[in-house]
This record gives C-alpha cells, structure tokens and sequence, in this order.
C-alpha cells in the first residue's frame, strides 16, 4: 500500500497549542530513557479529544491525548479513564496502542492528559487520499475485518481482564437513553422536531435486556489504524468512551456511522463504508452475528440509539462552536449533519428498516 499514505499530524491549531517546556520537564522526571521533546505536532481528525504527536529528539515518536479546550463533559474526557481502559486491554487485545504515562496535574498543560505509543499506520477518513488504489475486494476485506475485530472485542472476559470495574450492565440502556436524552436538551441550539421524535421513541421500546461485553463506543473506519504493507487492522484508537454495558449499543453506534451507498451524502462524512465493495448494514448484523454466536432482537432500537447518540456527540461540539470555545471550521457544519442524519433515523422507523440497500 506505501508509506506515503501513513496517517500524518500538521501544524498544530491556533489556539490548541501546549507548553513545550512544562511538557518536557514533567516527561524527563518520569520517563526512563525518555529523550527530550523535538517537535509537537497535530493530528488533524477527530471531533472530541485533542490528539498530539510529540517527536522526540531520540526519534522516538508519542501521541498525546488531552480534552477540547472549553469542554466541560467531563465523563466524556476522562484521561485517567481512558489510560486505565489501555492499561487493562493490553494483555488481551492486541490491537491498542502502549499506553506510557497519564498526568492529572493541570499546571503541566492546563489539562489532565496521557500519553502512549505511536500505532504508525492508515486511517481512513472520509475521503480516500489520492493516488491510494482501493478495490472493491480490499473494501471487502476491511469491512469484514472491521466486523470480526467488534466482536474480538466483545468477547473479552470480563472478569478475568479486570474490565467488570468499568460498568454496571444492569440498567445500562435506560440509562444510556435518558443519559443522551438529556444531553441533547441541555446542548440544543435548534429545533429539530426529528429529534424530538427519535428521542421519545426510545423512551417507549427500550428493550429488557442486560447482555454485557467491554464496548468501544465509537468505532468507525477513522478509529482504526491499517497497515501500509497489507491493509490488515493492527490497531484501535479512541478509547474514551468505552465501557461495559450492552453490545448491541456499541454495534448500533458502528451501524449508525455505517453509511451506504443511497444514504444521503450528508451521511458519508463519517466513512467510506458506502463505497462499492463494503458490506452493507444488514451484512453487518449477520456477519456480527455469526462471529460473535449473540442472539440478535431489536436490531432497529440499537441502530436508532447510535444516530441519536452521534447526533447529541454533535449538538454538543456544535455548541461549543457557537460558544466560541473553537474556531475549527469543520464544527460549524455539524448542525446539517445532524438534521440529516435525525430524518435518516426517523426514515428508518417508519420502514421498520435499518438498511437502504
């Protein structure tokens, strides 16, 4: 596939940027054989947590983790959280990042942060960069592998990794519902009377289930590292929201980012899982099912739930736009978004459907 395609940082944002010399002083103090600071640069994806490549001066190369400027969600940036969550995974899923170090202390950079290994690879966003030859059988294959890594993740031991601490399974979708539910109303900036509707659906068909499994909670083309040499998955990033609770939450999230081919266009901004080649939602379901042995009911609740969630994750960055807290251009699109993605979810509803093709 060629190394010139390798996930890349920029310039970092004006506004986001750190404090070199705090950094490097708390770095030499507590990492062994750690060189020094080179440079600090900005990886340009992502809509929630800042994400810094620190180039050391021994070649060595980081990535460090740290909230949005003006965020106030704490649960959702909790890098104790989240450094924990790598800690614990490491010996039982392969496919993470060495989590290095986690600071509390806001004095070091005006935030709580951590730090770990650099997974140097592709990420696929939404577009595919140009010169990159992707064939409708390598579309098939990582949309396959993308599928069958879930549910290595889902059937992890609880107990025996030590991730039973991250939840409580019992209640998981009430809460979840009435958790975003309020999240919206308490993020909201327009009417959108789709999602009025979508919420209170919910409310009245939340399934009686207690299933449980260790869940990502945002997995997506963009969260996931490929190999340059043969376009295998080698890592998961973005563990900031995982938990236990139920899995068909988490693959409900991943289906409401699945788009399709006669999806709206809107709707393609997340991933390239609608071009041609990729499974579809429904082969998703099956696929899932297959690999993980779980018994599948109320596929459509779960995959209304993982637009209303993205929809809130977006009302909430949206707000924060308006509120001046960033000047990152990309925020301010997020409100069609969301009205696209609220009518899809409603569109799903009254087929009874969660596929289009």
């Amino acid at each position: 596939m060629g190394q010139k395609y390798l996930d890349k940082a920029r310039e970092i944002r004006k506004g986001e940027e750190l404090d070199i010399d705090s950094l490097e002083k708390y770095f030499l103090e507590r990492i062994p054989d750690f060189g020094g600071i080179g440079e600090i640069q900005q990886f340009p994806g992502g809509f929630s947590n800042l994400t810094y490549l620190i180039l050391g001066k021994d070649q060595q190369e980081y990535v460090l983790r740290r909230p949005p400027f003006g965020a106030k969600i704490k649960t959702a940036h909790d890098m104790g959280r989240e450094f924990k969550v790598l800690s614990l995974l490491q010996p039982y899923f392969d496919k993470i990042p060495q989590p290095i170090i986690h600071c509390e202390d806001e004095n070091i950079i005006g935030s709580p942060f951590y730090m770990m290994t650099r997974l140097k690879g592709i990420i696929l966003r939404n577009k595919i960069p140009e010169g990159m030859d992707l064939s409708e059988e390598k579309f098939r294959n990582l949309s396959i592998s993308t599928v069958e890594t879930m549910a290595q993740l889902h059937t992890i031991n609880l107990k025996e990794t030590g991730l039973i601490s991250f939840g409580k399974p019992e209640g998981y979708i009430q809460r979840q519902v009435e958790g975003w539910t309020k999240r919206y109303y308490k993020s909201q900036t327009d009417d959108i009377r789709e999602m009025d509707i979508l919420g209170n659906w919910m409310k009245d068909n939340m399934p009686n289930d207690t299933s449980a499994s260790f869940i990502h909670n945002d997995y997506k083309y963009d969260n996931i590292v490929l190999s340059p040499d043969d376009f295998t998955i080698q890592g998961v990033l973005d563990w900031e929201m995982a938990t236990v609770g139920h899995p068909l939450m988490d693959l409900g999230t991943s289906l409401a980012y699945w788009a399709e081919e006669k999806d709206d266009d809107l709707l393609k901004f997340f991933s390239l899982t609608w071009m041609k080649g990729n499974l579809n939602r429904k082969e998703v379901v099956e696929l899932y099912r297959e690999k993980t042995g779980k018994e599948i009911k109320d596929i459509l609740f779960y995959y209304i739930f993982g637009i209303y969630k993205i929809c809130v994750i977006g009302q909430q960055i949206y707000k924060r736009f308006k509120d001046g807290y960033s000047s990152d251009p990309r925020f301010g699109g997020l409100i069609y978004i969301i009205n696209a993605m609220s009518k899809a979810g409603v569109k799903a509803l009254d087929a009874g459907e969660i596929s289009s093709q």
